[in-house]
């Protein structure tokens, strides 16, 4: 089960007493920060390498990296990454291989504790030498990159990770933005192991209502319904800003991918070759699960049942180091409990312990990761998926043939469906236990539909391609857990009965801006209002607000009123209503328009008008306003201010059903609406005999707020105005900034 999918539940009140030590340990900043000095042979190795690669710049600052071989174009990509931002870079692996309390302090101990349950550096080293010759060699590569960048640049002081193994590479395989470690809930797992608090569990489900959906559009077109008779292919990730670099990478070795890639990451993720292209999105694939263990105490040890076997319980210790206020560097040390299932993570409402299972395949999941950036054509894409190493993305297909296809979420554990996965099972029936997984065909796929298209937008596959779409009656119901969001009902419209296609119409349609989920409530909103006595004072008082929302087209753009109007309208909504929404089972749009009183969305009403006359000292405040894009630094964590300069944009938070999405927030206190994720790359691709493709950031390819490219192309981002991508070296004549080696 995807445990940030379950409804919080009451921890009981009793703890379990753990071992958790305080112990200070005498190192200090200044040694954490210190550089490894690089061997002679090392230099060596470095500067042979960097011979065999060129980076070429092109107008936008984007790199476009030949190398000799795969491992020299991966030792060029990597050093070109952190030339762009070596910050990201680092963040990620300290991320991933839970180390980032040693930047960051104290308050990060549980992520790391999470982390380190999972990422074992020991055994991950183990992995490493256990790895192909030819995967080896991409890690060296990756490695030897990084290290080179750090030598070549004494200036850049990382905040950790002052030299980088290639094992390490094997912590962090697959690019989404949440990894499946990370549904494991941060306060419980700090309940149970020491220190959580139960309010801090039920603030998190709280803030849920409005929080931005996580998630991607996909969308493939065939050439039966487009102009030119060749495939389309949409990618668009909605990400956290900044969360990806955008390249391409070529070698000598049949290695030729363009698009985006994870900062620290040696493959594109999500991207096209001259051959085929590929777009992951959120699944809603049940492949994590929960398991409900029963445990008995036997002198200093736990057991726990199986069948008739009384099993014991594995103890491991987790040592998290973490920097103090003064700089210096302490360590607390766990007694982390296992089962069969995986480790204890926290209990439930009767105090049972709960460990959870998820795939833990490192190497298969980089080897699926890169391959597929290689493939030639669907055969050889597909054969990838045959190591079952992609747990959480789905993924649209187009390709150079004609060919269109989905694939659903690729590590499916087969599992009895009597039982409910969504929730934890009994872990002492045998019965619960996984039985291999379920092939390729065996889960929802399509290729080359009648409908001439296909999408996902973290929907369910059940809607993915009209009337062609997989049938929800032929799989288990772990296959999918997920619903149809608004923006998928928007995908549909916009697809559907389609026969003219082109490459600028697919781009046209990523941006359509109607806003699905305001029709059925503004309806209702105008009925309450038209139903009013006609003494009641919310007459007068409303009167213009509904005027605007009942001549609405439903669209946003930057100068339009009634789209702000509606946002603080919906938002207020969610506020006071969306519990109850949730609690029925009902979509939100849907509960608003059908089960709220008149006096309900009225009042509603008032109160965004009121806001929004507070704030800007109209109600009648047109959306770009508002809605703003702002970039002014690079950190991790972006701050915001109204006195500083603003990117109007018109698409809106995808809850709305807006497919090109700008999530947002009000930071600390500031009026206007800030962009924090949504929309972050994103490309159309044209699948001909040769590739036309368009793309833009957000923002600008550099790290560097002194950089020309830290912000050129906002406008571009806020307006979807996507620019030409330079696949093929012609097309960097006249458009290259600069030329050179790594390191020159």
């Amino acid at each position: 089960m995807r445990t940030k999918a379950r409804p919080y539940m009451k921890p009981t009140q009793a703890r379990f007493s753990q071992i958790c030590l305080l112990i200070p340990v005498t190192i200090f900043a200044s040694v954490v920060a210190a550089f490894a000095t690089p061997t002679a042979s090392e230099l060596i190795r470095w500067d042979q390498r960097a011979r065999d690669v060129t980076i070429t710049r092109d107008d936008w600052g984007i790199a476009h990296v030949v190398g000799k071989t795969d491992a020299d174009a991966v030792f060029g990509m990597i050093y070109a990454q952190a030339e762009d931002d070596f910050n990201r870079v680092e963040n990620n692996y300290l991320l991933s291989m839970g180390r980032l309390a040693e930047a960051e302090g104290e308050s990060a101990i549980w992520q790391d504790l999470r982390m380190k349950m999972f990422i074992d550096p020991d055994q991950l080293k183990k992995d490493y030498t256990a790895s192909p010759a030819w995967l080896r060699s991409l890690m060296d590569a990756w490695a030897d990159g990084l290290n080179f960048y750090l030598a070549k640049h004494p200036e850049v002081k990382p905040r950790v990770i002052t030299h980088f193994e290639p094992w390490m590479a094997l912590s962090f395989t697959e690019g989404s933005i949440g990894g499946d470690i990370e549904t494991i809930n941060l306060a419980r797992l700090r309940d149970f192991y020491g220190g959580g608090t139960s309010a801090a569990v039920a603030e998190e489900v709280l803030d849920d209502f409005l929080k931005e959906p996580t998630g991607s559009n996909g969308i493939a077109i065939s050439p039966a319904i487009t102009t030119d008779h060749h495939a389309l292919l949409l990618i668009n990730p909605h990400t956290s800003f900044y969360f990806r670099s955008e390249l391409q990478v070529t070698s000598g070795e049949g290695l030729n991918a363009y698009g985006a890639s994870t900062w620290g990451q040696f493959f594109i993720y999500q991207g096209f070759n001259e051959h085929c292209g590929w777009m992951h999105t959120s699944s809603a694939v049940d492949a994590i699960d929960e398991f409900r263990e029963t445990i008995t105490k036997k002198g200093d040890g736990y057991f726990y049942k199986h069948g008739s076997e009384q099993l014991p319980v594995e103890v491991s210790t987790i040592r998290v180091p973490y920097r103090t206020p003064s700089g210096t560097m302490s360590e607390k040390v766990f007694a982390v409990y296992r089962t069969k299932h995986g480790p204890v993570i926290r209990k439930d409402e009767n105090g049972n312990w709960i460990s959870v299972s998820l795939m833990q395949k490192p190497i298969d999941a980089l080897t699926q990761s890169y391959i597929r950036t290689k493939a030639k054509n669907y055969k050889e894409f597909r054969e990838s998926f045959e190591l079952h190493s992609d747990s959480s993305n789905n993924t649209i297909y187009a390709d150079a043939d004609g060919n269109i296809a989905y694939f659903h979420g690729n590590y499916i554990p087969r599992r009895d469906p009597k039982f409910d996965w969504t929730k934890p099972v009994d872990g002492s029936d045998p019965a619960t236990d996984y039985k291999g997984l379920l092939s390729v065909d065996e889960t929802p796929k399509l290729f080359n539909p009648s409908s001439g298209w296909l999408y996902n937008s973290n929907d369910s596959p059940w809607q993915s391609s009209g009337p062609s779409s997989p049938k929800q009656s032929g799989f288990p119901k772990y296959v999918d857990s997920g619903t149809e969001s608004a923006r998928g009902h928007h995908v549909q419209r916009v697809l559907r009965d389609r026969k003219d296609f082109t490459l600028a119409g697919l781009r046209q349609a990523a941006y359509d801006s109607y806003l699905v989920w305001f029709e059925k409530p503004v309806s209702a909103l105008v009925k309450a209002y038209d139903d009013l006595p006609s003494t009641d004072p919310a007459r007068a008082k409303l009167a213009d607000q509904v005027d605007v929302l009942r001549k609405w087209d439903i669209r946003w753009s930057v100068d339009s009123v009634p789209t702000s109007l509606a946002v603080y309208w919906g938002e207020d909504l969610q506020r006071r209503l969306g519990q109850n929404a949730r609690a029925a089972g009902i979509p939100a749009d849907e509960y608003f328009a059908t089960k709220a009183t008149g006096d309900q969305l009225l009042t509603s009403l008032t109160a965004a008008s009121d806001r929004l006359t507070s704030d800007f000292g109209t109600w009648k405040t047109p959306w770009g306003k508002i809605n703003c894009f702002q970039r002014i630094t690079d950190d991790i964590v972006h701050p915001f201010t109204d006195s500083g300069p603003c990117q109007p944009v018109g698409f809106t938070s995808g809850n709305w059903g807006s497919i090109a999405s700008f999530g947002t927030i009000h930071y600390k206190g500031s009026k206007r609406m800030y962009g924090t994720s949504g929309n972050s790359f994103v490309a159309v691709v044209e699948f001909g005999p040769r590739i036309r493709a368009i793309a833009v950031t957000a923002g600008g390819e550099s790290g560097d707020p002194a950089s020309k490219h830290f912000n050129d192309e906002a406008q571009r981002y806020a307006t979807g105005d996507l620019r030409e991508v330079y696949f093929y070296p012609a097309q960097l004549k006249g458009h290259t900034e600069k030329e050179y080696k790594p390191g020159s």
